[in-house]
């Protein structure tokens, strides 16, 4: 078991850090909202901290699932950052979704006090975080991600190093991107069977069955055709990491066209009032 930090309990970390203290881990936590870290501790067994510095001292693992590459920044760098608490030789895990680029800045800044940094994000939505099996796509040097694994497991159901710093964060930018478009497919789907009068329920009992089966198509198609989007990942948190890979494409010379496309989609959700619904919500234009 290990001492380990945990810096933000949103959906997704609230409940991962709860899968650690399960395991027998020692858990400090810190969250920028305080009332979340204290309904934290009434519910797990761990204590709260003030700041990311307090959580990360004498931490041998600090994770991190925070908002964008400014919200990482500011709980990493700086007098009150995790870095100025903790003590050489200790690993910092980053679970939030950023870009490639802070990812490196980081990693460097890291390297140069003698601490170790892996980017891990994650994906699985707060179903996965909730039940602990998130899929983990991670980038880093193997020894660091060797030492981490193991306590990423906690709430992992795969976690695998794709390769050097950044690699975790173009993975999951991959993911996205599949997303993006699986979920777009699926929305035109299940409006044009609503139009033609089909029993959506029958046709994707029959569907997901074969190859355009999917986990969206699995998981949401049900709450879709209901017009239910009160959950879930949401439209602003996805039009933040598409507009991470819209920015990656440019820089690496990808094109990215579909995904551009269902980019300016979830700008319309937005627009209509739907920045929190989940990202299944992109229906909601077609209807």
């Amino acid at each position: 078991m290990a001492k380990v930090a945990f810096l933000g309990l949103g959906v997704m970390g609230f409940p991962m850090a709860g899968h650690l203290a399960a395991k027998g881990h020692e858990v400090a936590v810190y969250n920028r909202t305080a009332s979340k870290a204290d309904a934290w501790t009434s519910k797990h067994k761990g204590r709260a901290a003030t700041t990311p510095r307090e959580a990360a001292t004498g931490a041998e693992f600090v994770m991190a699932c925070v908002g964008n590459d400014d919200d990482l920044a500011q709980v990493c760098t700086g007098p009150d950052g995790a870095f100025s608490g903790m003590a050489k030789g200790a690993v910092f895990v980053d679970h939030t979704t950023v870009s490639a680029q802070i990812t490196r800045k980081l990693a460097v800044e890291a390297a140069a006090l003698g601490l170790h940094f892996v980017d891990a994000p994650v994906s699985g939505g707060q179903a996965g975080a909730e039940n602990g099996q998130l899929s983990i796509m991670c980038g880093g040097a193997p020894e660091d991600y060797a030492r981490a694994e193991p306590v990423m497991a906690a709430y992992a159901r795969i976690c695998r190093l794709i390769g050097d710093s950044g690699a975790g964060q173009l993975a999951k930018m991959m993911n996205q991107i599949c997303i993006a478009g699986l979920m777009q497919g699926l929305s035109e789907a299940l409006a044009f069977g609503q139009k033609a009068g089909l029993d959506g329920e029958k046709v994707v009992e029959v569907i997901s069955q074969g190859a355009a089966g999917s986990w969206q198509m699995v998981n949401r198609h049900k709450t879709m055709l209901a017009d239910k989007f009160d959950f879930g990942f949401a439209v602003d948190w996805m039009r933040k990491d598409l507009g991470i890979c819209l920015e990656t494409a440019d820089q690496i010379g990808a094109r990215l066209p579909v995904t551009a496309l269902v980019d300016q989609f979830y700008k319309d959700v937005q627009l209509m009032g739907g920045g929190r619904n989940d990202t299944s919500s992109l229906i909601r234009r077609l209807k």
